[in-house]
């Protein structure tokens, strides 16, 4: 439509460095989203793995039938990586001479623990990414603002009439640079902030099923020791 905002015939006619400044924040931005949807993914599928072994763990089964299922079963994560590291360094300590119920199970929390702390830190990856595009964004755009403005300054004084003709494609780009930088930035820390919570949340599941299954194993102590 004629008169109308013409972002592409804007964005082409920018200067060289308010190009790539658009380029740098467009890169950023497709990268954002790339995080964005496969840490939705992940943190959802952690969530639903954490509520489906709980379920099964509570269901009253065996804990060695349970842990062999989950050894079996591949490539284990989440909350059947920590009871599956446990329930091993609870057999294995159990198997030693001489090892009273502190010292086994000192070992297995120590076990879950480091199991815990492997897959929550495969959540918050590249969690700081999005972070520090939330944070830079803004300036980058900044930067091409900057520049574009010193464009529409230098134009009016190499004319002597001055037009907003002279001008107009400098603000415009300048403002096309904002524009870019706040589209690579809201979406990044809107994200951060969300899955950040997330991952908190799950990281607390973690531990509350560190702690029960740490009394499971006490009580299963005491059982074997009573036979």
């Amino acid at each position: 439509m004629n008169g109308g905002l013409n972002v592409f015939e804007i964005v082409a006619d920018a200067s060289w460095p308010v190009k790539l400044v658009m380029l740098v924040l467009l890169v950023l931005s497709f990268m954002s989203w790339v995080i964005i949807i496969r840490k939705y993914s992940q943190l959802k599928a952690a969530m639903g793995n954490a509520e489906s072994f709980e379920e099964r763990f509570w269901s009253g089964a065996d804990l060695a039938q349970l842990f062999r299922e989950v050894s079996n079963g591949g490539d284990s994560g989440g909350m059947e990586s920590i009871f599956e590291s446990g329930f091993r360094e609870f057999v294995r300590q159990r198997q030693r001479r001489g090892s009273d119920m502190p010292t086994v199970i000192e070992g297995s929390e120590r076990a879950m623990r480091v199991a815990g702390t492997k897959e929550i830190g495969l959540l918050e990856r590249n969690l700081e990414f999005l972070a520090n595009v939330g944070s830079i964004s803004p300036y980058v755009g900044l930067f091409g603002t900057v520049w574009g403005i010193m464009g529409a300054f230098q134009g009016l004084g190499e004319m002597k009439d001055v037009t907003i003709a002279v001008v107009a494609p400098h603000i415009s780009e300048a403002l096309i640079a904002t524009a870019m930088g706040l589209f690579a930035a809201i979406p990044a820390v809107w994200a951060y902030n969300r899955y950040a919570n997330k991952v908190e949340r799950v990281a607390s599941r973690y531990e509350v099923f560190q702690e029960e299954f740490s009394s499971v194993l006490q009580r299963q102590i005491q059982i074997d020791d009573n036979h």
